[in-house]
């Protein structure tokens, strides 16, 4: 059934009543409040860009009058505006524009989409690609340029892993980056190798560099392009914001210019990618601009676990004698959480293996000695978290910034990587809910894909879209569906420091509100459910062709 809108309801009119009518009410609906002193309601009334009543139907009913919107929900859910707290807007940007091979069934299926993709793009322009995942191929071996080579030969291929820590290139790629054998691994990197030494054509964390630096820039015309590709993709999701995780100053520029015209259908609470010169965090963060602010600072402790870069305590169960990459070394990461802290940025680190948590908690601790205050320090995913260390996330004040389809997209691998013991402390957002670590969640888009229902669903499920294992995985790690709305409302909202005006539906916060097209129960039908309105500020930024 489609909801339905109409405008003015015969009440009290302008300026006649106690007070003036509300430009927008929804009424009718499972309203999710996250106020734990109130968390139903079935109405909502805003006036401008702030809510002015919240509570039943008829508590509602006094502020409709002329010239007021009015939504009737009949039944679906609104919750408080739904907050990515950990992805990539701009990438998504460019993965629009970029071949897929997500769903490649092999190297060899990949190589062909290349080489189809190639007939129809410039022949003198770099051809990008991204979503391979070895771990979903026959073998699950690491792929090689030779394939890319027979596909595309007159020019650089560069496609990257699904979670971005690595890139397999073609030949013509490693000659434009002089990377041949006699090249050493960059520090926290690896250029993957063959039995003679030569390089592969796989090139892991810091060793994409090496590619990624002899790539063409990008004007800020097409930096503006991918932001609006972007940001539309995601108000359809029904984000009313994002944490943009790692961006550099022309892409925060373009952003500063989208807010300043208008044109930034979200909000973006931005980090910028840990400079080269730590003398950089000297100067405080810029005031933000309309809907964009970039308050933050990101920095790499590790790899990935899929490409066995994330940073071990103990070597890999299936890769013995490999204990990952530091992308930075423990001493660099407490120098960078120290200068940012005393510059007044907050900073967000990401660290997926148990020993890159435990450097961070190191540096935060420090830090937090240092320069007392309430600094908000994030972990990154967080993924495999050593039981010695959880109270040291606790002890540290940090924030445990997580993504509930990393588990669901990990499970099939994860405990060969990690063996059966490792594994107890994986993925497990109920751990950080018991020990009252702030917990927010997110995507990582484009790594996953983009819509917060599906981290719903595997917060609450712990399972894939076809309803497996049964039972969830881990599932003494769920969380409730209270819980799952949390982390991506004011779960986010206080990992950004914004818990005082965002999250919560109450009277006097910022307008920012998602209405699902039905119930948001814990079970496969949250997968049915579509996003019918995004709204942000009060304003209808995106508006499902169904519902109107």
């Amino acid at each position: 059934m489609a909801l339905l809108i109409s405008v003015g309801c015969g009440a009290t009119g302008h300026g006649s009543g106690p007070h003036r009518n509300a430009d927008l009410v929804l009424v009718g609906g499972d309203v999710r409040t996250m106020d734990v002193a109130h968390p139903h309601a079935t109405a909502v009334a805003v006036i401008g860009d702030s809510i002015t009543a919240v509570g039943s139907d008829g508590d509602i009913q006094p502020w409709i009058g002329s010239g007021t919107t009015v939504i009737h929900l009949r039944g679906r859910t609104l919750t408080p505006g739904l907050v990515d707290a950990h992805c990539h807007l701009y990438e998504l940007g460019q993965d629009l524009e970029q071949v897929s091979v997500r769903d490649a069934a092999s190297a060899d299926d990949a190589a062909r989409i290349i080489a189809d993709a190639a007939k129809s793009r410039p022949a003198n322009a770099w051809l990008l690609g991204r979503g391979w995942d070895q771990n979903k191929w026959p073998g699950q071996q690491f792929p090689t340029r030779k394939l890319l080579d027979a596909a595309v030969s007159d020019r650089p291929v560069v496609l990257e892993r699904i979670d971005g820590h690595a890139i397999w290139v073609n030949s013509v790629a490693l000659r434009e980056a002089g990377i041949a054998k006699a090249m050493p691994d960059p520090p926290g990197g690896k250029i993957v190798r063959d039995a003679r030494g030569e390089p592969t054509g796989v090139l892991i964390d810091n060793a994409e560099g090496l590619i990624f630096s002899r790539e063409p820039a990008a004007s800020p015309e097409l930096r503006a392009q991918r932001l609006r590709a972007a940001a539309k993709v995601a108000i359809a999701a029904g984000l009313t914001g994002v944490h943009e995780m790692g961006i550099d100053e022309a892409t925060a520029d373009a952003y500063r210019a989208l807010a300043a015209a208008h044109e930034l259908p979200l909000r973006v609470h931005a980090y910028l990618s840990m400079p080269d010169d730590v003398k950089r965090l000297a100067t405080p963060p810029p005031p933000p601009t309309g809907r964009f602010d970039m308050r933050g600072v990101k920095i790499y402790a590790d790899g990935a676990l899929g490409s066995r870069g994330a940073r071990l305590y103990e070597p890999y169960s299936d890769d013995p004698g490999n204990t990952g990459l530091w992308r930075t070394e423990p001493a660099a990461i407490a120098r960078d959480v120290d200068a940012a802290v005393a510059g007044g940025w907050q900073v967000a680190i990401h660290a997926i293996g148990d020993a890159g948590v435990g450097a961070v908690i190191d540096a935060f601790a420090a830090a937090d000695k240092a320069h007392p205050g309430d600094h908000r320090l994030r972990v990154e995913h967080a993924q495999i978290v050593a039981p010695k260390d959880v109270q040291r996330m606790v002890d540290a004040h940090a924030i445990a910034s997580m993504q509930p389809t990393h588990a669901t997209s990990d499970m099939p691998w994860a405990e060969k990587r990690v063996g059966p013991v490792r594994i107890q402390g994986a993925y497990a957002w109920r751990t950080m809910l018991d020990h009252h670590i702030p917990l927010a969640a997110g995507s990582d888009f484009p790594v996953e894909q983009v819509p917060p229902i599906l981290g719903l669903y595997a917060a609450v499920t712990r399972q894939d879209a076809q309803g497996a294992p049964a039972g969830g995985w881990y599932p003494e790690q769920k969380l409730t569906m209270s819980e799952a709305i949390a982390a991506f409302t004011s779960g986010a909202a206080y990992a950004e420091g914004a818990e005082a005006t965002r999250g919560v539906l109450a009277v006097g916060r910022h307008a920012d509100l998602t209405v699902f097209s039905g119930k948001l129960a814990p079970d496969h039908s949250l997968l049915d459910l579509h996003v019918d309105y995004t709204i942000v500020d009060g304003e209808i930024v995106y508006q499902r062709e169904q519902s109107r």
